[in-house]
């Protein structure tokens, strides 16, 4: 699994872009939480799709917390930790968090 971080407003704004021709995966992750670190790991096991059909996203949230909360507003979902976020034509069109984490859920 290639992450690309997610560590800026930029980085977000980018997203919504590439999600126009691609879908985007979104991992909201808490590097101190054993919980987040399990559905990390479970989720690269699963991962089996080719960048070009989704692209996954790594946001550390306990560096990142300001990001967390756009994406929060901008996305129309409650914050949780871990989460992931599937967006589409700049918008959430799944979400899932903690032992709800599945990348055969995320299916496109």
């Amino acid at each position: 699994m290639n992450w690309h971080s997610l560590t800026s407003s930029a980085d977000l704004e980018k997203i919504k872009q590439i999600s126009e021709t691609s879908p985007v995966l979104i991992f909201k992750h808490s590097t101190r939480c054993s919980v987040s670190s399990m559905a990390k790991r479970k989720l690269e096991s699963e991962w089996d799709f080719p960048e070009e059909k989704v692209v996954p996203y790594y946001l550390d949230l306990l560096a990142y917390r300001p990001i967390s909360d756009s994406i929060a507003r901008d996305f129309s979902v409650t914050h949780q930790s871990p989460q992931i976020l599937l967006i589409k034509n700049g918008k959430c069109v799944y979400n899932a968090s903690h032992h709800h984490i599945s990348a055969a859920d995320i299916a496109v």
